[in-house]
């Protein structure tokens, strides 16, 4: 994806980007023809800002080494992107094809479960109804007349069947917020339980009253009513079962991610399998800082100098096997293993200088840029000297003066591809809007945020796996672990359960506080 900057329009009062030589764009373009080439022959989504003129604000080559770039790289070099805004990778690929073949059954038994509960809700209703108006409609002329209790009797069914229908709409027509592997064992029995309920109602009804064809319209009004009081019950053994039941915490489950280790705490109640893993990606998309897999491009392009500057001479001949040279790398990483810890010590120390340095270019930079913008107040506005522009405006004005510092700090915590330049003046022009602070506005950029901050297309984790050794609607036992797989990472979840605590209880004496000064020859007192 690849977002520019009109030049013409947003940033026409800072020429100064544009101020560079032929030969200095000349020499930009030679030192990074190399990366450039690397980076083109790969598939991956990239996501280009550029300055003017086609200076790109957050270039997307994250794996470029930032050791090999000076602190005043980009000052007097222009680099030119040629990538592709419709480029796909095979990643990409296997997830759409993925999301294709899963929708299809997704959607059928989602469908399926909502038509089945439909059309058992309308039965529910209709009931009661259809009980107290069919003898009026077969042998209305044969029914005891209605007296006064009879028709208190209308008044309570149709309140009851109010509140029922309230109940229902609460509690069930909900939209869904996940699609789960397997079906909702206590909705699904709650179900079946309404269904043989009314249909003994209707079998009695139509077996001693719609045969017998029975005069007595006041017990046949006082048996719809007994109808409607019994699902009210059932109502509340719903309540119980599918919101009560799970509110007391029963276990704690650790939750880890595969690729960097970041784990979080939660307690969780009386849930299946299925259900705790819906509230640990509810909760994972809320706590967890969001993926990003170019952080750990750094431990493996280590990994791989330190491997590929070993050398192994085959010295007994070709008719030695592979595994010879195998065990004689193994030993040879294993002499350099007490040197790379330093090596990655200064590494470490050197990105946190850089970090630390860009940082501090960023804040001066924003705190600057936001000393230009004034909020004119309603009788001050007719007078304003300046230009009055609304937040978007002002947003595109100053956003040139921090564009450089914001573009190297994010490269250099390699966040360049959460953050398009829609985005950030988005961003921008809220906090201007807001009329909030430089603080309030770095926020977002100073530290990695949760998954729900980015947009939907940053998340790399839309499609989820349960994978687990029980089944996936039996409840949470201690000990069981199970694990939940997208495309790019895992989260392992590990299920303890809650130890059972004996509190005692002590009594202290209030008269029991009493104390006397020990006075000594060597004291001050």
């Amino acid at each position: 994806m690849s977002a520019t900057m009109d030049t013409e329009s947003t940033y026409s009062g800072y020429s100064h980007y544009s101020g560079h030589s032929k030969k200095a764009h000349r020499q930009g373009r030679d030192r990074h023809k190399s990366p450039r080439s690397k980076d083109g022959s790969r598939s991956e989504k990239s996501v280009t800002i550029q300055t003017p003129p086609a200076e790109p604000l957050l270039g997307n080559d994250a794996s470029r080494t930032e050791e090999g770039q000076d602190d005043n790289w980009g000052e007097t070099t222009t680099a030119i992107t040629g990538t592709s805004e419709h480029s796909i990778s095979q990643e990409d690929i296997a997830r759409i094809s993925k999301d294709l073949e899963d929708s299809v059954g997704l959607d059928c038994k989602r469908y399926l479960g909502l038509t089945v509960a439909a059309v058992l809700g309308l039965l529910v209703f209709l009931t009661p109804i259809a009980f107290i108006l069919l003898p009026q409609i077969l042998w209305r002329d044969d029914l005891e007349p209605c007296g006064t209790v009879c028709e208190g009797l209308f008044i309570s069914v149709a309140f009851k069947l109010l509140i029922l229908l309230i109940g229902t709409w609460a509690l069930f027509f909900r939209q869904p917020k996940a699609d789960i592997p397997r079906v909702f064992v206590f909705r699904a029995l709650l179900l079946v339980l309404i269904f043989l309920f009314v249909f003994s109602y209707w079998l009695f009804y139509g077996v001693r009253i719609l045969d017998s064809k029975d005069t007595n319209y006041q017990g046949i009004v006082q048996y719809a009513v007994s109808l409607v009081d019994a699902l009210l019950f059932i109502h509340y053994l719903a309540i119980v079962l599918l919101e009560l039941r799970q509110l007391q915490p029963m276990f704690a489950v650790k939750v880890v991610r595969s690729t960097d280790g970041e784990s979080r705490y939660y307690s969780l109640g009386h849930l299946s399998i299925q259900r705790a893993a819906l509230v640990v990606l509810e909760n994972y998309y809320k706590d967890f800082t969001v993926y990003n897999p170019t952080l750990l491009t750094a431990s493996k392009s280590r990994a791989a100098k330190h491997m590929a500057g070993l050398k192994v001479y085959n010295v007994d001949g070709p008719g030695n096997n592979a595994s010879g040279q195998s065990r004689a790398m193994i030993a040879a990483a294993a002499r350099r293993r007490d040197s790379s810890h330093n090596e990655l010590y200064y590494e470490e120390a050197d990105h946190e200088r850089r970090v630390k340095k860009r940082r501090a270019r960023l804040v001066v930079a924003v705190e600057e840029a936001f000393t230009h913008i004034k909020r004119l107040q309603a009788e001050e506005q007719q007078k304003a000297p300046g230009e009055i522009m609304d937040p978007r405006e002002a947003a595109q004005a100053i956003f040139p003066s921090m564009a450089r510092a914001l573009q190297k700090y994010l490269r250099t915590t390699r966040q360049q591809q959460y953050h398009s330049m829609e985005s950030i003046l988005q961003h921008l022009s809220f906090c201007i809007t807001n009329n909030m602070t430089p603080k309030a506005f770095l926020e977002r950029y100073l530290s990695p945020g949760p998954t729900l901050q980015y947009n939907r297309d940053r998340w790399f984790s839309k499609q989820w796996t349960l994978v687990s050794e029980e089944a996936v609607t039996s409840g949470l036992q201690d000990g069981i672990v199970f694990v939940l797989k997208c495309l790019d990472f895992s989260l392992v979840v590990n299920v303890k359960k809650i130890p059972f605590i004996k509190l005692s209880e002590e009594f202290i004496d209030p008269k029991s506080h009493k104390f006397v000064l020990r006075l000594q020859s060597e004291t001050s007192v």
